[in-house]
């Protein structure tokens, strides 16, 4: 076979599988986008992989993107599709994996440049063929069903990962069959032609050679023009993701990269989860430190916890300080956004053991953070001007969850009664309690939260509290915090049983006072013993919902200046100590 017959023919089954793999990537996209999400929706029926065995069962959409490859190999005379993974679901783990060289080496290199095709010719079933694969990218539908299912072999995929390949089979031989037929046929044509006289002939031939020429020279600069506006497209869309991506999630980047009108403003009506932390006492703390060591706490604190919100898919709306607010259902909705945003919360929580192991290396106190979680409707949308917008949500739904979080102290991770249903059985509940927030007119119940089960399986540490009476009280007086004001009234008291983290007060004369509510906060200072003027720096705490005697209430330490804190921690070890 000579060398043009072999270029036409390579070309040709070339393009013929270029052709059939887009346009199954592109079925696979269609069914999976507006076929499968909106069925999700409907009573009584189910995506899953074995669906003839299953009444209302429809297929996964890597189930019909292997069928319908299953179907081109039936239909398709010689030709064949297959696709494969190195992380195959249990169930097609005999035939799922790659089975030779080529498939291993396809997985490999697309793994590595997702953007491009591997093929090559290589004898296949016994019969000369061009063998192409084309990668299988994971959008953020995939990413959230093989994160979570329970079978899936990797549940780490992000947006944009190659989870396989897609690989068209052709044989060249019936290429070739229509390649001669068609040089035949032009061989023919051409022996008329020269029936007119050579000298014509040499002048057409002579003809034709300038014009390729020429048209080669001209298709040769459009093709470097068109590669180097993609490539000047790719860098600036990498420049873009890369930037934005460290403000925004990736699927709002890719929104708005792909959809010109993910740049409007406007939002929707929505029924998302909401997850709101914040540390305890840090405002206090960072006065004592140098605005250089501020930052870089925060810096610590963050990275951790923006790996565990990304890991459970959750979108950061917004670092505010020491706090941070997260969405799960914006901008993509998924049926377990309650259960991710309470497994994300245990994580979270989990995580500031690292966080402290962090602290400690760099000679700083440990860092404890509360947790609330509410679901409910909020518009969410592009808020702003066309100058500057900003993703977001707005909504009463937005403030309660704010208010639940502020009831919680370090550890503590609170729900709404409508994210626990959302959620379901799954999730460990320890305690609850009703609340009226401000703004509130009803009293809500909102429950404390110790793990969550199943699939998760992320529990935290429970500890009980060892209170030990102080055989030298320590005189104190506090005030009342109503929001950022501290009322002017100044009780006096003791305190009169210490723990690790907790503390008994005992007030002196209850004649005009009160004892303060649970979950109410406080601000208190330690009097010096026969100096009653004399105080120690401020220390803040939250009055937990404990039983105690009349006169008498529990409190938590939300923030502890250095020095008491090491004056606390010595008078509970020496506590200890006596027993």
């Amino acid at each position: 076979m000579s060398r043009l017959s072999s270029n036409l023919i390579e070309s040709q089954a070339l393009s013929s599988a270029k052709l059939i793999a887009e346009a199954t990537t592109q079925a696979v996209a269609l069914y999976s986008e507006q076929a499968v999400d909106r069925a999700k929706t409907v009573p009584g029926i189910t995506v899953i992989h074995n669906y003839p065995t299953l009444k209302g069962g429809i297929p996964l959409p890597s189930t019909y993107a292997i069928e319908l490859g299953q179907e081109i190999t039936e239909n398709k005379t010689g030709m064949s599709a297959r696709v494969y993974s190195d992380y195959p679901f249990p169930w097609r783990v005999a035939e799922g994996g790659a089975k030779d060289s080529f498939e291993l080496e396809a997985l490999r290199f697309l793994r590595q440049n997702p953007n491009q095709q591997f093929h090559r010719i290589e004898p296949f079933g016994g019969r000369t063929s061009l063998r192409y694969g084309q990668p299988i990218i994971m959008n953020a539908s995939c990413v959230g069903c093989h994160d979570t299912h329970l079978n899936s072999p990797k549940k780490d995929w992000k947006v944009g990962d190659v989870r396989g390949v897609l690989e068209i089979n052709q044989p060249l031989d019936s290429f070739q069959a229509q390649t001669s037929a068609g040089l035949q046929s032009t061989f023919f044509n051409l022996g008329g032609i020269s029936v007119l006289g050579i000298s014509g002939l040499t002048l057409v031939i002579g003809k034709l050679r300038q014009n390729t020429k020429e048209l080669e020279g001209r298709v040769r600069e459009r093709t470097a023009d068109l590669a180097l506006a993609n490539t000047d497209l790719e860098q600036r869309n990498g420049l873009i993701r890369q930037v934005f991506g460290r403000y925004l999630t990736n699927e709002v980047v890719a929104n708005l990269l792909e959809s010109p009108e993910g740049l409007k403003l406007g939002g929707e009506r929505r029924k998302i989860t909401i997850l709101t932390s914040d540390l305890r006492g840090f405002t206090a703390t960072s006065e004592r430190l140098s605005p250089e060591e501020v930052i870089n706490i925060l810096n610590l604190y963050l990275e951790y916890m923006a790996d565990v919100i990304t890991k459970y898919q959750g979108t950061i709306d917004e670092f505010m300080g020491d706090g941070i607010l997260v969405l799960f259902g914006a901008p993509t909705a998924r049926e377990d956004d309650a259960v991710r945003a309470v497994a994300c919360a245990c994580a979270m929580q989990l995580a500031m053991g690292s966080v402290n192991e962090r602290m400690k290396q760099l000679s700083l106190p440990p860092l404890e953070m509360g947790i609330g979680i509410n679901t409910g409707e909020v518009v969410v949308g592009n808020i702003g001007s066309e100058k500057r917008t900003k993703y977001g949500i707005v909504g009463s739904q937005v403030n309660l969850t704010y208010r639940i979080e502020s009831y919680s102290t370090g550890g503590q991770i609170l729900i709404s009664e409508e994210t626990l249903k959302d959620a379901g059985s799954i999730v460990r509940i320890t305690n609850q309690k009703q609340v009226t927030p401000k703004g509130v007119k009803q009293p809500i119940t909102i429950y404390e939260v110790y793990g969550i089960g199943g699939f998760y399986n992320l529990f935290l540490p429970r500890e009980e509290e060892r209170f030990f009476s102080i055989v030298k009280e320590i005189p104190l007086q506090y005030s009342v915090l109503d929001g950022k004001n501290i009322s002017e009234t100044l009780v006096k008291g003791s305190l009169v049983q210490l723990s690790a983290k907790e503390a008994k007060i005992r007030i002196n004369n209850l004649e005009g006072n009160s004892v303060p509510s649970g979950m109410t906060n406080i601000k208190l200072n330690l009097l010096i013993p026969n100096n009653s003027t004399e105080a120690s720096e401020d220390i803040y705490a939250k009055v937990l919902e404990k039983h105690a005697e009349e006169c008498s209430f529990y409190i938590r330490f939300t923030a502890l200046p250095p020095a008491v804190e090491t004056m606390l921690n010595d008078l509970y070890k020496s506590l200890i100590a006596r027993l």
